[in-house]
């Protein structure tokens, strides 16, 4: 059983809503996150869905992450497959903005639209 998150403790009925996404907001689901990303165009690939498990767990620990935090994460997380370049290319309008959208965050105050993070 994975450990618990001050989320978790706080929000108790919460906690385990899905089990693929064990740190998803409350509501969020994975069909919202597919409707979300064909908007901007995105085809979810495992990828994808990676990103939105590292965003989860961020904003699981911290709930206001700043960008910076959010930033380093995915790029160390995703260095063996090439790092900030490879999440430009999975999300073109840029990977915290647009995984935030997609995994219903709220994206840190500095993000745009069509800015690589």
């Amino acid at each position: 059983m994975p450990a618990l998150t001050m989320h978790d403790i706080m929000h108790p009925s919460q906690s385990g809503q899905n089990a693929d996404f064990p740190n998803a907001p409350a509501g969020w689901t994975k069909v919202e996150a597919q409707e979300m990303a064909l908007s901007f165009g995105l085809t979810l690939g495992e990828d994808h869905w990676e990103l939105v498990r590292v965003l989860h767990g961020c904003y699981a620990e911290d709930q206001n992450p700043p960008i910076r935090r959010l930033c380093d994460a995915l790029a160390a997380v995703f260095k063996p497959r090439g790092g900030r370049k490879y999440l430009a290319q999975l999300f073109p309008g840029g990977p915290v903005t647009q995984g935030c959208a997609i995994a219903g965050l709220v994206p840190p105050a500095g993000t745009t639209m069509g800015a690589v993070q």
